[in-house]
């Protein structure tokens, strides 16, 4: 699995498609913290509770001056039907080409009951104002994990 970026370093840069036809790009959030968290794949128990968290933490993040993006490798239309399904009210990227997903260090081989395969690993960075990697998640577990995000938030 390639390597997270570490703190105190620029996060790596990014134009992606999102739900509902935005561009998201990380300049574009300059001043503000932002929240990305990385998931394998829309619609399944773990990625759906951890998406459902985050918004129901929305409000919370916006008052702490954070903006929140799910990220996977699925399509634009994943997303839309995914976040129509459960009234997702946080952003959405794709990375169909897994460039970014790669950058970040989160696209690489997995492993799950002796099988290995290519996929997402479950993480999350969190960015500053100024751009720069403020804490990294690795191996996160859906249920509790948007909670903690938001208390690192409120600390920087």
């Amino acid at each position: 699995m390639p390597t997270l970026p570490t703190e105190g370093q620029p996060a790596p840069d990014f134009t992606l498609p999102g739900a509902g036809g935005r561009t998201l790009s990380l300049a574009d959030f300059r001043g503000r913290k932002v929240v990305l968290y990385f998931y394998p794949k829309d619609d399944t128990s773990g990625c759906t509770l951890e998406a459902q968290e985050f918004t129901r933490l929305k409000e919370a993040f916006d008052a702490a001056g954070a903006s929140v993006i799910g990220v996977s490798p699925d399509s634009v239309a994943s997303h839309d039907k995914f976040a129509k399904k459960y009234s997702l009210d946080v952003a959405l990227a794709s990375d169909e080409t897994k460039e970014m997903l790669t950058a970040y260090g989160v696209w690489g081989e997995k492993s799950m009951y002796g099988r290995k395969y290519l996929g997402v690993e479950r993480a999350t960075v969190l960015i500053d104002g100024d751009g720069k990697v403020a804490r990294v998640w690795t191996k996160v577990k859906a249920r509790g994990h948007a909670d903690e995000v938001f208390a690192a938030v409120q600390r920087i």
